[in-house]
């Protein structure tokens, strides 16, 4: 039976949504990973270390080597919970050698945070955690900043 005009046109239609999806998978770089951009010292081997940590857990990272002390105060992340580089990702600033899964955790559960931080580089810490540190590892906690700039532990290390 052969097909008639009406059902090529139909196929066409139906057809094209997909075609159109293509494209745009190609297009993304790593897949479904998630961007993550961060601000930096050019020489901070900690900050390195960190983003490589991101990239080996799926993140596709951008860096910016001009340091982080503006784009904190810009994304709203308080001054008192600064470390060696500031991140954003979605909608949340991520400070310091956060771990990439309390990461994935926050973006899955959309919290109403500004984000995440670990202040100041505590040894052990993801990106704290090289050769150059021996097995030392000092205890830590993951903070869930709060819009009005407060926090609460999210995840202890």
């Amino acid at each position: 039976m052969a097909a008639t005009s009406i059902d090529l046109q139909r196929r066409r239609w139906l057809a094209l949504p997909l075609l159109l999806a293509v494209p745009a998978a190609w297009a993304r770089p790593d897949g479904n990973a998630v961007l993550v951009d961060v601000w930096k010292s050019p020489s901070c081997g900690c900050c390195k270390d960190w983003v490589t940590h991101l990239e080996s857990n799926g993140f596709k990272v951008r860096t910016y080597d001009d340091g982080n002390t503006a784009v904190r105060q810009r994304l709203g992340m308080p001054a008192r919970l600064g470390s060696c580089h500031t991140a954003s990702v979605g909608a949340y600033a991520i400070e310091g050698h956060v771990p990439a899964r309390e990461i994935q955790r926050l973006l899955k559960d959309r919290p109403a945070a500004i984000g995440l931080a670990v202040p100041a580089m505590p040894i052990g810490s993801t990106g704290m955690d090289g050769p150059a540190y021996g097995q030392r590892k000092d205890p830590f906690d993951v903070l869930l900043v709060a819009k009005d700039g407060s926090t609460t532990t999210y995840q202890r290390y």
